[in-house]
């Protein structure tokens, strides 16, 4: 009995070339858990997309996908300085150092990341004069804009591309390729436009991948369903039953990703409102699961473990039977199921 991930196949697929209609260089992502599928799959979709380029999170992610894709790897981490690494043909590494790319072999293809608004990592403007003398034999492939998501007052990702654009140019660094995020297919469109001679490759995970998020569906098997009366205690933490009603054994727990959320964003006073709603029950002993059972998301009993979670269904409400799948709403970025199923 597993923790399995649906795939409306068909309709997937359908949304995949959607965004490489209206992502005219598109170069899909494939990194971590694989958006819940898999990088391996993930390469394997790309190959049907008939791209030419794919990325990867780190080094370590290349030497399945090199297996499984047949065109150009990015390596989206960059390389640090002083790191040995063996010259690909098909791979291109990432650097955000001028020391990273003095130390680059001869032969290695090699994109350079500027610095961003996102201030995470990259080439500063006032360092640019000095990337021509630090490529040496490597072969530049480009430059790299990795670009915030959000857009609050006076944060335009779109501008500072096109800034970037011009501070290569007048630096006399080749702008032909320009490796860019989180552009929107408007944005994409007006720099084109701006700037017909630059080819912007627009690197794609979430939105390729879980954009329509309706097509992926996580469920947990039902395991076991035992009755259970007020004030009846069960689990490692034995807690009691606050009314009468059943415990029901689903699959699906911490090592699956169930209940492991990474921080999210709030904005607004009714998102703050939930978060401190969510709180004061966590607080009381109480967390509402991910599962759903006859229309309506099911109490934990306690927190998840390692494989299984239990859930309490109250009397009134008909319980599922043991085999019964019990459909899971998770974060797919942190989720890592059992078996990946093609309906």
């Amino acid at each position: 009995m597993t923790f399995t991930l649906y795939v409306d196949v068909d309709r997937w697929r359908a949304h995949q070339k959607q965004v490489l209609a209206d992502l005219p260089g598109l170069v899909p992502v494939a990194k971590g858990n694989g958006y819940g599928l898999g990088d391996l799959r993930l390469a394997e979709e790309c190959t049907l997309l008939g791209v030419d380029a794919m990325a990867v999170g780190i080094e370590e992610e290349l030497a399945g996908v090199l297996d499984a894709f047949g065109g150009d790897v990015l390596v989206l981490t960059p390389v640090l300085p002083g790191t040995a690494y063996d010259v690909h043909p098909r791979v291109i590494r990432t650097v955000a150092h001028l020391e990273a790319l003095r130390c680059a072999p001869a032969g290695a293809r090699v994109v350079v990341e500027c610095r961003t608004s996102m201030n995470r990592h990259g080439i500063r403007p006032d360092e640019l004069p000095a990337v021509t003398d630090a490529i040496g034999g490597a072969r530049l492939e480009g430059f790299a804009l990795h670009l915030p998501l959000d857009r609050p007052g006076g944060v335009d990702p779109a501008a500072e591309t096109a800034a970037w654009v011009d501070r290569l140019a007048a630096a006399g660094l080749p702008t032909s390729t320009l490796w860019v995020s989180h552009l929107s297919a408007a944005e994409l469109a007006d720099l084109r436009a701006r700037h017909p001679g630059v080819a912007f490759r627009p690197r794609v995970g979430t939105r390729l991948w879980l954009g329509d998020r309706g097509a992926l569906q996580a469920r947990g098997t039902v395991l076991d369903v035992e009755p259970l009366a007020r004030g009846e205690r069960s689990g490692y933490r034995q807690h009691r039953a606050p009314s009468a009603g059943h415990l029901v054994v689903v699959s699906g727990g911490t090592a699956h990703g169930v209940a492991l959320e990474a921080p999210k964003p709030v904005r607004g006073p009714v998102q703050r409102a939930k978060v401190l709603a969510l709180g004061s029950l966590e607080a009381a002993g109480r967390n509402l699961s991910p599962f759903s059972w006859a229309g309506r998301q099911r109490w934990f009993i306690e927190p998840p473990h390692m494989q299984v979670s239990l859930v309490f269904v109250p009397h009134g409400v008909d319980p599922p039977a043991i085999g019964d799948e019990l459909d899971c709403e998770v974060r797919l970025t942190t989720t890592h199921p059992d078996r990946v199923v093609d309906v």
